[in-house]
C-alpha cells in the first residue's frame, strides 16, 4: 500500500516504490487538482540524485500530462528546498520532489508541496494515498514524455538562480567577504554542491569539497549528516585549519556542522545558536517553534528575550503552520532541519548553512566559542538519541502499554508532565524523554535530554527496558 508519512511517501525501490505506484500517485494528484479547478495552473517537479529519481519524475510527469495537467519539469537534480521555493515563486498550487531524503540508498520516494511551497498536510496526503491505492493500472492515462513536451504540456525550467538569489539577498554577504572564512563542504553525494558553492564563492569564501561525485549508493553510507557519517569531514576541518565544516543530507533540506576544532555540533545546538544570533546580534524578535523531540534549551533562550517557544508534533509541516500562526522567527527540529521567517516554509540546508557562515563572520567568534557562550548563559543540555527496527509484535506491545494503557516506568526523578501529542513525552525534573514511532521508517525512537549525556542515557535505558528494547549505550 502507498502510505505517506511525516516526510512524504518513501518505500524500498522495487518493492513498493515502483513505476506503477508512482503513476498511481501522479494520477491521484492530478485528479485532486482537477476537482479543485487548478489543473490549468500546473505544478512543478524535481528530483535528487538517487537511483531512478529522474526516471520516476518522468513517469510522474507523463501521467500528469495524460490527465491534462501542465507540468514544469526541473531538468537538473535539485534540492528539495529549491522545489518548495519554486512552488511559491511561480504561484503554483502544487509541487513535488522525487527523493527519500536521508533514508538508505535502497529507498526512494515523493515529497508533495501545496500552495506557498508548504509540505502537504496529512489530510491532503491521506486523501491522495487512499485514492492512489484504489486506482487500477487500466484507469491511468499517460502521454509519452517527449510527446508531452512537443505539445507544450511539459515545460523544462531552471529556477536555480531565483532560488539562490533569494538566499543571498537575505544573507550579509558583505560581512562574509570581509572575513573570507575557510570552509570544508560535504554534500554527501547529494544535490547541494552547485548551490552552496555558488553562494560561498560569491561571498569569496575559500572552499574545499569532499564526496561531491554522483553516487546513487552514497559511498555506502547513510546520506544523513550525523557523528557517524561525518568523520571524514571532521578530519579535513582540522587538517586544513578550517573555520567550519558543513554537510547536507541527500536532498539538502537538513545539515550537519563541524566546528573549527573538528567537533560535531549537534543539530539542537545549531538551532539554538542561530536563534540566539538572530535575537542578540541582529536584533530580530519573534517566538521559536520546535517539535516535541527538540531541545528545551531553545525555550530558555526565548524566555530570556521575552519570547515563547511553541511545541508541535514531529513533521516540518507542523512547524511551518505554527510559524505562520505565531509569526515565529525560527522553527526547527533535532534532526537538522530549520527555517527562518521570510524564507521558505520548509527546512533548507543551504539557507541554514549560509546563515551559520554569516554568524561566525559577523560575531568574529569561532563556532566553539559561540557554543560555549550559550552554555555559559543558559546552562548545558545534552540529548541521547536511539532507535530500533520494529517487528509488528513489538510495535503493538509498545502501542498498547505506553500509548493506549498509558503505563510508564519509574524514572527515579519527579515527573512534571506527560504529553501524548506525538508518541509519549515525559517531562521530568531536569529534562525530558520521549518514545514515538518513526513517520518515515518502521522504527521506534527514544530521545532524552538532560544536563549530562550520562543522565540522558540513563533515562533512555529505563524506557528501553520497560518497552522490551535491547539497549547498549553509544560510545561517546
Amino acid at each position: 500500500m502507498i502510505e505517506f508519512g511525516t516526510g512524504g511517501w518513501r518505500a524500498v525501490i522495487g518493492d513498493l516504490f515502483t513505476k506503477e505506484n508512482i503513476r498511481r500517485v501522479a494520477c491521484a494528484v492530478a485528479r485532486r487538482m482537477q476537482r479543485e479547478g487548478v489543473a490549468d495552473r500546473g505544478m512543478c517537479i524535481g528530483y535528487d540524485r538517487r537511483f531512478l529519481s529522474r526516471e520516476s519524475a518522468i513517469w510522474f510527469s507523463e501521467v500528469m500530462a495524460g490527465e491534462g495537467v501542465k507540468l514544469y519539469f526541473v531538468n537538473l537534480a535539485a534540492p528539495t528546498p529549491q522545489l518548495m521555493f519554486t512552488t511559491r515563486h511561480m504561484n503554483l498550487p502544487y509541487g513535488a520532489e522525487v527523493t527519500a531524503s536521508h533514508n538508505p540508498a535502497i529507498y526512494n520516494g515523493i515529497k508533495l508541496f501545496t500552495a506557498g511551497g508548504r509540505d502537504a498536510s496529512k489530510d491532503v496526503t491521506d486523501q491522495i494515498g487512499a485514492e492512489a491505492n484504489a486506482l487500477s493500472a487500466e484507469e491511468i492515462r499517460a502521454i509519452p514524455f517527449d510527446e508531452a513536451r512537443r505539445q507544450g504540456i511539459i515545460t523544462f525550467i531552471d529556477p536555480r538562480d531565483a532560488y539562490l538569489d533569494s538566499i543571498m539577498s537575505q544573507i550579509d554577504m558583505k560581512a562574509i567577504r570581509a572575513r573570507r572564512p575557510r570552509i570544508e563542504l560535504d554534500p554527501m553525494y547529494g544535490v547541494s554542491l552547485t548551490g552552496l558553492m555558488t553562494i560561498l564563492y560569491t561571498a569569496r569564501c575559500d572552499v574545499d569539497v569532499i564526496n561531491d561525485r554522483h553516487d546513487a549508493f552514497f559511498g555506502g553510507h547513510l546520506p544523513a549528516p550525523n557523528p557517524d557519517t561525518l568523520r571524514d569531514l571532521q578530519g579535513i576541518v582540522t587538517d586544513h585549519h578550517a573555520d567550519i565544516g558543513i554537510a547536507t543530507d541527500g536532498d539538502a533540506d537538513r545539515l550537519g556542522i563541524i566546528d573549527e576544532k573538528g567537533n560535531y555540533v549537534p543539530a539542537n545546538e545549531v538551532l539554538v545558536l542561530l536563534y540566539h544570533y538572530l535575537l542578540r546580534y541582529k536584533g530580530w524578535r519573534g517566538p521559536a517553534v520546535r517539535n516535541i523531540a527538540t531541545t528545551h534549551l531553545l525555550d530558555r533562550v526565548a524566555a530570556d528575550y521575552g519570547q515563547k517557544c511553541i511545541e508541535v508534533p514531529v513533521g516540518f509541516k507542523h512547524i511551518s503552520a505554527a510559524m505562520d500562526q505565531h509569526n515565529a522567527l525560527i522553527g526547527g527540529e533535532s534532526s537538522g532541519g530549520l527555517t527562518v521567517r521570510g524564507h521558505i516554509s520548509g527546512k533548507d540546508g543551504l539557507y541554514a548553512a549560509s546563515l551559520l557562515v554569516e554568524m561566525i563572520c559577523v560575531t568574529g567568534k569561532p563556532l566553539s566559542a559561540l557554543v560555549q557562550e550559550i552554555y555559559d548563559e543558559y546552562g548545558e543540555m545534552h540529548m541521547a538519541e536511539y532507535d530500533w527496527a520494529l517487528t509488528e509484535e513489538t510495535k503493538q506491545d509498545i502501542q498498547r502499554r505506553i500509548l493506549t494503557e498509558k503505563q510508564l516506568p519509574d524514572f527515579g526523578v519527579p515527573v512534571r508532565s506527560v504529553s501524548y501529542l506525538d508518541g509519549c513525552k515525559v517531562c521530568v525534573e531536569g529534562g525530558w524523554i520521549i518514545v514515538r514511532f518513526s513517520g518515515t521508517e518502521p522504527r521506534v525512537r527514544v530521545f532524552a535530554e538532560m544536563e549530562t549525556i550520562r543522565q540522558a542515557d540513563g533515562l533512555v535505558k529505563i524506557m528501553a527496558d520497560f518497552a522490551g528494547l535491547p539497549f547498549t549505550p553509544a560510545s561517546r
